[in-house]
């Protein structure tokens, strides 16, 4: 980048996109300062074992991306602990909760998002946690003590990640779901389906079609009370019932917002020297032909590292079939596209013995896969996809056609 080392680019949010973006301007060749705004006191972290292994085995921590040498020796200043409060698009300036000012040529946002509280009477109990950061996952870890009753509130991925670790530690499990199937904001009935066997083969108590009237206990909670009137004892709760893109301070800039910051295939939102990288986003995907917002590792690293190269002056386009994966009681799941629409699906082996995929099919179009236990199949899968090639019915439910056949 010609001339960047006067320049200044201000990044906030230092989760997982936040983090991936300051390595990929150094990478890039930007010069200039960059400042990297976070409300955790730590530097990056990697989160998927926030609901995996950090809560199976009390010695598991969520590695740093980097170690603090990093950020000093590549020039990056940090400002851990502190809140953006403010953006002036017209100046050019962040206000932050410390009462600093940071003047920027180019500001990324990688805020994330606000998980979802329950406003329920007794929601303020103790004991009663949603899960987002290292602190939250700690604090849920400390729970999860053999005779424990837990319980999950949302039967998402979340929800049954901790539920699987829960009952791994040898609690009592239920799981409340006001929806009639688990998983179904994300997955098609046959999946649900098969993980409510799986939970329920386990012994965790999956209770559907059912929500939450109040919270009951002194100062922490001791139990639960269903919309149905049962009474569900608790020795701690997890609220798992969604995440919303934090939008307030891209408000706070004028910048245009619809389920998330809206920005274009480059990560530009409505300002010129404004983008925003991951879970904040509304992003086009061309790939998909419409704006999605994404909740996935995979998303928040790649688009934000695409980010940071358009700052850098590329003009690269993000555009990746998004991929998801969960773990719950050793099985692996992982999904690839994120259809809105499918009049067929078509599977390939065995789902309720955990061995097979599940493809959605929208006018013969393969517009979704949802695979359990093959995991080197999807990676061929994503490559189908991307490559927008769309073998038939038949060959896709085909065990003895490869899909390395299929890719050629």
């Amino acid at each position: 980048m010609s001339n960047s080392s006067s320049q200044s680019f201000v990044v906030i949010g230092a989760g997982h996109a936040g983090g991936r973006a300051v390595e990929a301007m150094r990478a890039n060749g930007f010069e200039g300062a960059i400042h990297l705004i976070g409300a955790e006191q730590m530097v990056p972290y990697e989160r998927p074992p926030l609901s995996k292994e950090m809560l199976v085995d009390s010695g598991v921590d969520c590695p740093p991306m980097h170690p603090a040498e990093f950020y000093t020796d590549k020039d990056i200043t940090l400002h851990l602990g502190v809140t953006a409060t403010d953006i002036d698009g017209d100046i050019r300036v962040v206000k932050n909760s410390d009462g600093t000012q940071l003047s920027y040529d180019q500001l990324l946002l990688c805020g994330g998002g606000q998980v979802r509280h329950l406003a329920v009477p007794g929601a303020e109990l103790a004991n009663i946690h949603t899960l987002r950061t290292i602190g939250d996952s700690n604090a849920i870890e400390t729970l999860l003590v053999p005779g424990n009753s837990i319980v999950i509130i949302g039967g998402g991925f979340i929800g049954l990640e901790v539920a699987s670790a829960a009952k791994s530690r040898g609690c009592t499990v239920t799981v409340i779901e006001a929806a009639d199937r688990l998983m179904g904001r994300a997955l098609p009935l046959e999946i649900g389906e098969t993980f409510a066997a799986l939970h329920r083969h386990h012994n965790v108590d999956i209770r559907l079609n059912t929500g939450v009237e109040r919270f009951t206990g002194d100062t922490a909670v001791r139990e639960v009370i269903t919309t149905s009137g049962d009474s569900v004892p608790a020795d701690g709760v997890i609220v798992g019932i969604g995440v919303d893109p934090g939008v307030t301070l891209a408000q706070t800039g004028n910048l245009e917002v619809n389920n998330g910051v809206v920005v274009d295939e480059f990560c530009r939102t409505s300002d010129p020297y404004i983008y925003a990288a991951g879970d904040v986003t509304f992003h086009f995907n061309p790939l998909l032909g419409r704006h999605v917002r994404l909740e996935s590792w995979q998303n928040a690293q790649n688009q934000a590292i695409a980010a940071a190269a358009n700052m850098c002056g590329a003009n690269t386009v993000f555009a990746e079939i998004p991929w998801f994966w969960s773990d719950q009681f050793g099985v692996n799941l992982q999904m690839s596209g994120a259809p809105d629409v499918w009049d067929d699906i078509a599977i390939r082996g065995n789902l309720s013995g955990r061995d097979g995929i599940l493809f959605q099919l929208n006018e013969g179009k393969l517009v979704g896969a949802i695979s359990l236990n093959r995991p080197r199949d999807m990676r061929f899968i994503k490559r189908l996809m991307t490559a927008g090639k769309s073998p038939s019915r038949d060959a896709l439910i085909d065990e003895a056609i490869t899909f390395r056949e299929l890719l050629k």
